[in-house]
């Protein structure tokens, strides 16, 4: 799967500015998601520290598109699964491409 390399800065409740790398944009339920990636670790509530990537649902409003974080887990399951099996479904694409140039 190939990185859109996009950065994106978001602010948070406290007025921090966050640089993200956008991943991808899926959609799933007829929801739209935007997968992110921080440049800097994200402090975990037990003191730690994650670098995966978060989802955030992408919303429309009278400004334009918002991005809300996906807080339920069931949600964020479903669209994790979607993603990692549209990434799979990718790599297969290419190893089937890659097997065609060799022959």
């Amino acid at each position: 799967m190939e990185e859109r390399n996009e950065v994106l800065t978001l602010v948070d409740e406290e007025g921090k500015e966050h640089l993200f790398s956008i991943v991808d944009l899926i959609v799933v339920e007829e929801k739209e998601y935007a997968i992110l990636l921080p440049f800097e670790k994200v402090e975990e509530p037990d003191g730690g520290a994650a670098d995966e990537a978060v989802i955030f649902r992408v919303l429309q409003d009278e400004q334009g598109q918002v991005l809300m974080v996906v807080e339920d887990d069931q949600e964020w399951e479903n669209v994790a699964t979607a993603w990692e099996e549209r990434g799979s479904d990718e790599e297969e694409d290419m190893d089937v491409e890659e097997m065609d140039i060799e022959d």
